[in-house]
């Protein structure tokens, strides 16, 4: 019998670690955003270095586009990246910030 009761709060333990676990938004190369320029770069050439955005918006009348990555568990640090990119009405880059979580990441 303790065994079984052995075993199954193992199960739980185990079940409830692997729960903690998760992302949102997909994956995108850091690397790539040192070569975004300002007044220079297009949306399409953005769409071929990091593919569809996380989210799409507007600000100001100006089109907004977001990628977004996020990666937790229980067992160890979350880690976070962050583009926000502002296009102009010729979908030219007009300002974009980059952030992570990430301190040896471009």
């Amino acid at each position: 019998m303790k065994k079984i009761q052995l075993r199954a709060i193992g199960f739980l333990t185990l079940f409830s670690l692997s729960a903690c676990y998760g992302t949102v938004g997909n994956n995108f190369g850091s690397s790539q955003i040192k070569t975004i320029q300002s007044n220079v770069t297009s949306q399409e050439e953005i769409f071929e270095k990091f593919g569809p955005p996380f989210k799409k918006g507007v600000e100001n009348s100006q089109t907004m586009w977001t990628y977004q990555f996020d990666k937790w568990n229980a067992l160890g640090p979350a880690h976070s990246k962050d583009l926000v990119i502002l296009f102009n009405n010729k979908n030219i880059v007009k300002a974009y910030r980059y952030t992570t979580s990430n301190s040896n990441k471009p």
